[in-house]
């Protein structure tokens, strides 16, 4: 048995610490939300994010920070990925050197371009830190139903404790050294997830959906591996995986934002329905930028971007893309 906290009790923070607890460790969850704490304590349930998954009365739920993390053994970092860094620059106060960190937030901070898990090691030096990733929606992974998952550190034996941690059967995990890559894929699927939603709010079929999630995949490898990511980590659980049921399901916030904007409603409308952190909107910039800086063709991304920050329709937007110059799909030395 371990001893774990959870930090952040949205959706994936409330799930994972129901499947950790279900593991036989002893689990406390933490949020910076006093009104939050008290619901989950007394009703046993988060009734707004994940309703119908009960939990149990041996979890502890804390707004102090200190409580939840001293003594804990690994401590999950499951904010939203904007307050990562106030989050970790708060536990750096409590942190000791033995405890791992796994970063279950998707995104890429907008200001220094740098993965969440970098933001972690940037304001904790010496930390020790994982990242998990994989299509997983809370809502399934909080019911128990079967989802395969990939964990990702510097340090094989790390990477062994903590999928021995996790892994059950209803949970599969993977290990994986290519932490770059799983976070890049991680951030940048969101991207594409809000097209495949704008793409379904415009009433678009299945070819449109897979010509999507194809090509995006295909601007996520380039650049995940412009920036040092394996190849084949793209076409894995962080990366294809992770893409197809995030522009699939209805359960993706990103998806159904996108839907809402192709509607016409904006952003902030569509922050404001959905109710929780849009991780596309946010990583959207950034993944431009990125783009620019390693000269990377990302035209799904570039187009997202307009409709997000330029007020470009979303019939435009397609219209553009189905019309870009003619490429070639594999290049070939055969064809000079």
């Amino acid at each position: 048995m371990s001893k774990i906290a959870v930090l952040g009790a949205g959706s994936w923070g409330i799930a994972l610490a129901k499947l950790l607890y279900n593991n036989g460790n002893e689990v406390t969850v933490w949020s910076a939300l006093e009104d939050e704490i008290k619901m989950l304590s007394e009703k046993r349930e988060h009734v707004d994010k994940l309703p119908g998954v009960k939990l149990p009365d041996e979890m502890i739920f804390t707004s102090s920070l200190k409580d939840a993390v001293e003594g804990r053994e690994v401590l999950i970092m499951a904010v939203p990925s904007p307050f990562v860094k106030s989050t970790s620059a708060s536990l750096k106060e409590f942190y000791k050197e033995d405890q791992v960190i796994v970063n279950v937030a998707k995104g890429i901070e907008g200001d220094t371009l740098m993965t969440l898990s970098e933001v972690i090691e940037r304001e904790i030096p010496g930390s020790t830190v994982a990242v998990l990733s994989g299509p997983s929606h809370a809502e399934e992974v909080g019911r128990g139903i079967p989802t395969t998952i990939v964990v990702a550190t510097k340090k094989k034996e790390t990477a062994m404790f903590l999928q021995n941690l996790f892994m059950s059967e209803v949970f599969r995990v993977y290990t994986s050294p290519d932490v770059k890559g799983v976070e890049i894929g991680a951030a940048l699927k969101n991207v594409i997830a809000l097209a495949a939603g704008i793409a379904d709010g415009l009433g678009y079929g299945d070819n449109t959906k897979a010509a999507l999630i194809t090509r995006g995949m295909a601007e996520i490898s380039r650049l995940g591996k412009a920036m040092g990511g394996r190849p084949e980590t793209f076409y894995g659980l962080s990366g294809i995986g992770d893409l197809i049921v995030t522009c699939a399901s209805m359960h993706s916030r990103n998806r159904r934002a996108g839907m809402l904007l192709a509607q016409g409603k904006t952003l902030a409308e569509a922050q404001a329905e959905i109710k929780m952190v849009i991780e596309g909107a946010n990583c959207a910039k950034a993944a431009k930028v990125l783009a620019e800086k390693y000269g990377v063709s990302m035209p799904i991304v570039e187009e997202v971007n307009k409709i997000l920050y330029e007020n470009k329709s979303a019939k435009d937007v397609c219209n553009d893309l189905m019309l870009r110059d003619a490429r070639i799909e594999i290049k070939t030395a055969e064809w000079q």
